[in-house]
Parts: structure tokens; C-alpha cells; sequence
């Protein structure tokens, strides 16, 4: 039977749904799984479905009151939807986790004992105005042989809605596979993070503010994807026109997303030649460009505001960035591990051992030598598309995918052995 989304039902009766569809999901076979997976990306690109999902979109925009960075994370245009699908085939493309040995091995009295991969169960996510999260997610779930249950924004719903009626109306996706729970009040937040036996792991996706709320909140375990207070550290050895390139894409390509560059830092041996010539092209770029004593004396003219305290925790979303002279690679690890939310940090040199240095001192994700942060995303790391990206340590870090949405368990085969 094919999954149906039913806006009446309650958070309850969504989560029961979920429960149940996950008892089926992990039945289906590579080839089934795969074959809905390619089903949902041709339906996402019918023609008639992408006027209705644009038509949905525009809805939300109109209502949003979204301007700049935050409203082009909730624009969905045919080119983005055309993307979404590719993205959808990509996961069909990748190999099925479900079903891998880990480990295996034989003991002395005869059991046969193997270690392999299983689904997590029900994944629960809340996430803000991206759309396209509602597609990466869901399908990544499928993949796994997952259920999900998806709390969107209330600046998306219609968005998400759509996508999620085109997705579960797929034939032999079954129902409760994907279920979307009520965006228009918190209660759906609060049903879902206390749904613990209905619900097996939580992922919050977005800002501070909604993480901070879920992880101090939620009875169900939680996967936190960090807030991204990510740094680029131009050393002394640096190529200036190679640093410029990183800079200006690690900060302009897509601001409003959580691997952009928010912070620079500039080893003082070349503060002087580097801060007038990065900071005149990136206020050229339209960014705002704030820094410390050191770097606005530097700034040659040009206005640079100060950078406060704050400044330096903070995720700016936005064509801002602030700017700081550090003495050496040592200085620029320690405030990184200071400031930074963990999330991705690049240093740009010619220098191996202060590049390796780097690398291994700096506490984050994912850490670039000579590369923008804009990278950190699970399909520029070849893992199709992505639950988010994780900033804590335990179960995984980084751009999570496949893998990370699985759990183990032990299959013991024996010929009548007692203990």
C-alpha cells in the first residue's frame, strides 16, 4: 500500500504509523529499496509536480516575510528540484549499508558469531526552512531501511507537505515510511522529543537556539548537528591569490548555510600586505567586514567595524565576517578551539608542518588544509546527500549519512551449545 499523509492525524497516530512501517522497511531488499528510490526522484521531477511543489513554495515565500540568505534557503526553483532528484538517484547509486558485516568469527566451542549492520529504527528530525532537507533525509532513511518523521519549519510547511505527499505516494513505499507531523504549533516538537519507544534517535537541524532546546529537552536520544562558526586561518607561508579564492567562497558562495566561513584569522608576519587586500574584496563581495584592534589599524582606510566579544561565537548567516591578527599557527588553533562550534575550519599555507599541526589541533569535524569550508556537505564527500552535519563525538561526526543511520547487532549461530 502506498504511504499517505494525513494532516488530521494526530502526533500520536503519525509515530504509531512509523513504528509499524519500520517493521517492514527492514525486510526490503538493495534492489527494492533502490527501485523506490528511483521511482521518487522521477516523480519529484514530473512536470506536474514540480508546478505544485513550486506552486507550494511560492505559498511560503509569500507568508515567510524571509529576505536575503534566509529567504534563499527556502526558495525552491525547477533547477534546485532538478538537483533534489539527481541527489535522490545518487543515495540509489551508493551501496546499501543494511546487512554489512563488521566483524565475524568462530569460538572455541563452535558458535559462529557475526556483528552486522541494522537500521536505527524511527528517525526523528526537525529542521527549519530548507525543503530540500525534507527530500535528503527521507531518502537517506529509506535507504536504511528507516522510518522518519519529519517536523519542518512552519515557514516550509506547504513546501514540505508537497514534497512529502509526491514521496510517500510513491507505490510500495509503505505507509508511515514518511510521515510529516504539524508545523504550526511547538507541540508536535515537544510530542516528538519525548517519544522515547515510539521514536529511536532525534536530529536537530538548525540554528543554536533549536539544538540547545532539543538536547536540554529530549527524553530520545539525539544526534546534534552544530551551529557552524567556521574559520579560515591564512598563515605566513600562504599563496595570497589561493587564499583569496578560499576566502571570498568559503563566505559568499551560500552564506546562509553552516560550513560558510564566519571568521578569518591572519598570521601578523603578513597582516599588513593581506588584511587591505582581502578586506577591500570582500566588502567589493557585499560583506561586512568587523575585526580587532590589530586588523582594522591594517584596514587601510577602508571602514571595518569593531568585533566585540560576541562576535567571535557568533554563526553569522549572513555577508558578515569578522577578522583577527594572530601570532602564529599555535594562536590561531587556540582561538579556534576557543570560539569555533566545532563544525569545519581551513588553514591556507605552503608550510607542511604547520599545515599538519593544524590538522591534528584543531578540535573539529572536518579541517581543511588549503580549501574552503564550503566542502563539509555529505554529496561533495561522495555520500549522496546528508542527515546534517554532526559536531559531537559520540556515534559520528561530521557529514552523516549511511552508515551513520545504522546500529549493530550480534547474529550467534550454534549447533545446541548450553553455558
Amino acid at each position: 500500500m502506498a504511504a499517505t499523509l494525513t494532516t488530521a492525524a494526530s502526533t500520536q497516530e503519525k509515530l504509531l504509523r512509523a513504528r509499524a512501517a519500520s517493521g517492514k522497511l527492514v525486510l526490503l531488499s538493495t534492489q527494492e529499496k533502490n527501485s523506490l528510490l528511483l521511482a521518487i526522484a522521477d516523480a519529484l521531477e514530473a512536470e506536474s509536480n514540480v508546478k505544485s511543489i513550486l506552486a507550494a513554495n511560492r505559498e511560503d515565500l509569500e507568508a515567510s516575510g524571509l529576505e536575503g540568505a534566509m529567504r534563499d534557503r527556502l526558495l525552491l526553483t525547477p533547477a534546485r528540484i532538478k538537483d533534489m532528484a539527481s541527489g535522490v538517484r545518487d543515495v540509489a547509486a551508493l551501496p546499501d549499508p543494511i546487512g554489512e558485516t563488521l566483524a565475524e568469527w568462530t569460538k572455541s566451542n563452535g558458535l559462529r558469531i557475526r556483528k552486522l549492520r541494522v537500521p536505527l529504527g524511527v528517525v526523528g528530525i526537525i529542521y527549519e526552512s530548507r525543503p530540500n532537507v525534507t527530500v535528503d533525509t527521507a531518502v537517506l532513511a529509506l535507504k536504511t531501511g528507516n522510518a522518519i518523521v519529519l517536523r519542518c519549519g512552519k515557514e516550509a510547511a506547504q513546501s514540505c507537505q508537497r514534497l512529502v505527499e509526491i514521496m510517500a505516494g510513491v507505490p510500495g513505499v509503505p505507509e508511515g515510511a514518511i510521515e510529516l507531523l504539524d508545523s504550526s504549533t511547538r507541540e508536535s516538537v515537544h510530542d516528538l522529543i519525548k517519544a522515547r519507544g515510539l521514536v529511536d534517535v532525534i536530529i536537530p537541524r538548525g540554528g543554536a537556539g533549536l539544538i540547545t532546546f532539543v538536547t536540554e529537552n529530549s527524553t530520545v536520544p539525539v544526534i546534534e548537528t552544530g551551529a557552524g562558526n567556521c574559520h579560515i586561518f591564512v598563515d605566513e607561508s600562504a599563496d595570497f591569490d589561493m587564499a583569496d579564492r578560499i576566502v571570498i567562497n568559503a563566505k559568499t558562495q551560500r552564506p546562509s548555510v553552516c560550513n560558510a566561513a564566519e571568521k578569518l584569522l591572519v598570521h601578523e608576519r603578513v597582516a599588513a600586505d593581506y588584511i587591505p587586500r582581502i578586506v577591500k574584496k570582500l566588502i567589493e563581495a557585499g560583506v561586512e567586514v568587523r575585526g580587532d584592534g590589530k586588523a582594522r589599524s591594517l584596514a587601510a582606510g577602508v571602514s571595518v567595524g569593531p568585533a566585540t566579544e560576541q562576535d567571535w561565537h557568533e554563526e553569522y548567516l549572513r555577508l558578515c565576517m569578522a577578522v583577527a591578527v594572530v601570532a602564529n599557527v599555535d594562536d590561531a588553533i587556540a582561538h579556534i578551539n576557543h570560539y569555533s562550534t566545532k563544525h569545519s575550519d581551513s588553514i591556507v599555507t605552503h608550510d607542511e608542518a604547520n599545515a599538519r599541526k593544524f590538522l591534528r589541533g584543531v578540535d573539529s569535524a572536518a579541517v581543511y588544509w588549503n580549501a574552503s569550508t564550503r566542502f563539509t556537505d555529505g554529496a561533495e564527500f561522495g555520500f549522496g546527500a546528508e542527515m546534517g552535519i554532526s559536531t559531537q563525538k559520540l556515534h559520528c561526526r561530521g557529514p552523516f549519512a549511511l552508515a551513520e543511520l545504522t546500529s549493530s547487532k550480534y547474529e550467534i549461530i550454534g549447533t545446541g551449545q548450553v553455558r
